[in-house]
């Protein structure tokens, strides 16, 4: 039976501004917490984005002038009362209100701060204007789309990834400091950013950085060319849709052929009738044009129908905002939820982040009126609260609130492996088990550096779990674990004989964790899927490849082109926003077992994630507003917030306010920029031509008005030379077995400051003889389990 919400009985201090510390919290909200929105008397000025409602739920909302000393002492007297504060913007600002950590440590102790910034606490960018696309342009997120449309221009993003993940952040870092309080009595400091939220899309680029300048790695192109691979092809059909395929696996990829009808046809040629990793290019493109040809005989619905029914075909049609809130898995998982918002009326979004069996979540029903419980909150009287006290010989260190938790990994390439890594950031002992020849993800790119990052922090065992002996090692594992997380079909885990109820019979008190590309429930449960499935089925890569798919199609070589500029938008962000919405789950579901002492089931669905990571249109209504397009040469989305070609390179600008605008018009002498009917992008862009990056930067900046350098190659120089970064400890030293010293990706959040010491991704197995000591393994049986290959040590 059901207990209540995860987070009930917690009560959260929402002083933030914006979507994405207001998605923080209304994750906290959905799960039982008691959310109290902060606002100016104006309310919150973000209230007016469109898909506001999904980021306000389920709060209570009271008016507050924090900017008064009247306002700070309202706020100063209630704390007592709360378990969490959460803050936003710039560090200024909350001193400026008196809500920083240093302000409130000495007058709530035990209160949980949680500070979520646009680039970090301190440093010369803590200032910057903390704008989604200003910190995308400057840690070069936007080359990841230079090669979107042809020519030398950064491309811009349209997704707000980095407040999703830095959103998420928050909600470990705020879970994880909750645990440590049960324990401890203290409180935490909780530090994100969205700089820090920027760190999970840089997967491989750091570590390539570094090991190509020291002649460890040759150079590589580990985009694996200008046309997308015949695994992840986009495909035209013959009502003009398009379809995304994401057959990463060679025996999805035959299913794919097998339900075009293309296999049968295809085996009786030579050259096809080697594996398909072997294909030579010419092989490869014949193949690609009769896919293409094939693909344009039937509709979009036609196909998706023949791919269902064959049940092995990853793929999803590339949709609309509107759409993607009524795809069939997320309705048919109870997972669209309707809110009502007194402006807007009924609005549909998604609901939870996550299915918890024993402690589920319950959606707000309704978006606050600016101010209608500031009666209510003002009424509340200081009230201090029965807390542990506080203890000074702690085993848990400050740094690390998960430390002394157990993870069991099973799972394999990036949005499962990500996810754990994690929870090993914020201290726990994550092993990783995988197969005698390894996670397929090590064997992308040469010496296994696809996976360095995807694994870090962790122990790997390799091992045989299909074996007697094997799956003996992988149930003990499981009966002293605290968490489990694979990402197998639905299905496959029951096969396996790792799925729900063997993992409970083994540890009741076991977290168990599916993360899956569809919901448990409805007919897709079973299907395949991978991360451009992902992001074509919930709008994303639509909305970043809108001018492509608007595009003629009257010739094979123009279907080429459009499914080209497709797959350069359609990139791998569903995988780590998967990571990061799984890893907060998990917080989630380890709170509650605190507190109830159950374990549970808790099912990630990668739909689910990604609807959140588009959590700026994802919702639908009548009379709502069309959703933002990116311009047709892919550098913005408005005169005021997008990128512009200087002298020398490229800025980012980002302009949203009446006043933000009346100084530029004063700095670019154009009164037309006054009104806002007759700002235009290309009288902006004349004007900036004019002048070299560092002017425009240092002009801009100067005038309080948010522009950064754009210029930067790519991600992986940004993070391995940036000061800012470095002083953050947003990368950081490591000792890699095979590569030595080199920098890695930081926490996405910080709990009580950064860690000691982050550790390197492991070698495949090389813990294996380790871990089988830690289960009570003498020498002589590990040596055994050796010999007859049950367990083994990997290359890479």
């Amino acid at each position: 039976m059901a207990t209540a919400s995860a987070l009930e009985g917690i009560r959260v201090l929402d002083t933030s501004i914006g979507p994405a510390a207001g998605a923080a919290t209304a994750v906290l909200a959905d799960f039982g917490a008691e959310v109290v929105k902060i606002e100016p008397p104006r309310g919150d000025r973000f209230r007016g984005l469109v898909a506001s409602p999904l980021w306000l739920r389920g709060k209570r909302s009271a008016v507050v002038d924090l900017s008064t000393e009247g306002g700070r002492e309202q706020l100063r007297e209630r704390l007592d009362g709360f378990d969490v504060i959460v803050t936003s913007g710039p560090p200024s600002r909350s001193r400026r209100f008196g809500i920083d950590a240093d302000a409130l440590e000495t007058v709530a102790p035990r209160l949980v701060h949680c500070s979520l910034t646009g680039w970090g606490a301190r440093g010369p960018y803590a200032e910057v204007p903390g704008y989604e696309a200003l910190v995308a342009a400057k840690s070069g997120r936007f080359a990841a789309f230079a090669r979107q449309r042809h020519g030398d221009a950064p491309g811009f993003s349209i997704l707000p990834v980095a407040s999703h993940v830095a959103a998420m952040g928050a909600v470990q870092g705020i879970v994880a400091a909750l645990l440590e309080r049960e324990r401890t009595g203290r409180g935490a400091r909780v530090e994100t950013s969205l700089l820090q939220g920027m760190l999970p899309f840089d997967l491989v680029e750091l570590l390539l950085v570094q090991l190509i300048s020291s002649g460890k790695l040759a150079a590589i192109d580990y985009t694996f060319g200008e046309m997308p691979t015949l695994n992840y092809h986009p495909v035209r059909t013959r009502d003009g849709r398009w379809i995304q395929c994401g057959n990463l696996l060679e025996h999805l990829f035959l299913a794919f052929l097998d339900a075009t009808g293309l296999l049968e046809e295809m085996i009786v040629e030579e050259r096809f009738q080697a594996s398909v990793a072997s294909w030579d290019s010419e092989t490869v493109e014949v193949a690609r044009d009769k896919i293409l040809l094939r693909l344009q005989e039937k509709t979009a619905a036609e196909w998706m129908e023949a791919f269902r029914e064959n049940g092995n075909v990853a793929a999803e049609i590339y949709t609309t905002v509107e759409e993607a809130v009524s795809h069939r898995d997320l309705v048919s998982n109870d997972e669209i939820v309707t809110v009502a918002d007194a402006d807007r009326g009924a609005v549909r979004t998604i609901g939870a982040i996550a299915i918890l069996s024993q402690t589920p979540a319950r959606v707000g029903a309704e978006v606050p009126i600016v101010g209608e419980y500031t009666d209510g909150f003002l009424a509340e009287s200081p009230t201090t609260r029965e807390m542990p006290a506080p203890s000074d010989d702690r085993a848990v260190s400050p740094a690390l609130p998960l430390s002394g938790l157990r993870v069991v990994d099973l799972s394999t390439i990036i949005a499962g492996p990500l996810a754990t890594t994690m929870l090993a950031d914020l201290g726990a002992d994550v092993i990783k088990v995988e197969g005698v020849t390894g996670d397929p993800y090590r064997f992308l790119l040469p010496q296994g550096v696809m996976a360095v990052k995807t694994n870090a922090g962790k122990r790997s065992i390799a091992l045989d779990a299909k074996s007697e002996a094997g799956a003996k090692v992988l149930r003990d594992l499981i009966a002293g674990a605290d968490v489990v997380l694979h990402n197998f079909r639905l299905g496959v885990d029951e096969r396996l004989g790792i799925g729900y109820e063997a993992c409970r019979d083994l540890n009741p008190r076991v977290v168990w964790i599916a993360v899956r590309g569809y919901g448990p429930a409805g007919p897709d449960a079973t299907r395949p899927a991978t991360h451009p499935v992902v992001g074509a089925a919930m709008s994303g890569a639509g909305r970043q490849g809108a001018a492509a798919l608007t595009q003629p199609c009257e010739s094979l070589e123009e279907v080429r082109e459009v499914s080209r500029q497709l797959m350069r938008a359609n990139e791998a962000n569903p995988d780590p926003n998967t990571s990061s919405t799984a890893a907060a789950a998990t917080l989630i579901a380890l709170f509650a077992r605190e507190r109830t002492g159950l374990g549970q089931r808790v099912d990630v669905s990668m739909l689910v994630a990604n609807a959140w990571a588009n959590a700026d249109e994802f919702v639908d209504y009548e009379g709502r507003p069309a959703p933002r397009q990116l311009d047709e040469e892919v550098l913005g989305v408005a005169p005021g917030y997008r990128l512009y070609r200087t002298s020398d390179g490229w800025i980012c600008l980002a302009v949203t306010t009446d006043a933000e605008w009346e100084r530029l018009a004063d700095l670019l002498e154009d009164e037309a920029l006054r009104d806002e009917s007759q700002r235009a992008a290309d009288g902006i862009a004349a004007r900036f031509s004019e002048q070299n990056t560092a002017h425009w930067v240092e002009t801009l900046g100067a005038a309080s008005l948010g522009c950064v350098d754009a210029t930067i190659p790519a991600s992986g120089a940004f993070w391995a030379n940036d000061s800012h970064a470095r002083g953050n400890h947003f990368t950081v030293e490591t000792e890699h077995t095979r590569f030595g010293k080199t920098l890695r990706w930081g926490s996405i959040v910080h709990v009580n400051g950064p860690a000691a010491h982050y550790g390197p991704g492991p070698i495949g197995g090389d813990s294996t003889d380790e871990i089988l000591r830690e289960l009570g393994r003498s020498e002589e049986e590990i040596q055994t389990l050796r010999t007859a290959g049950v367990v083994t040590s990997l290359e890479v």
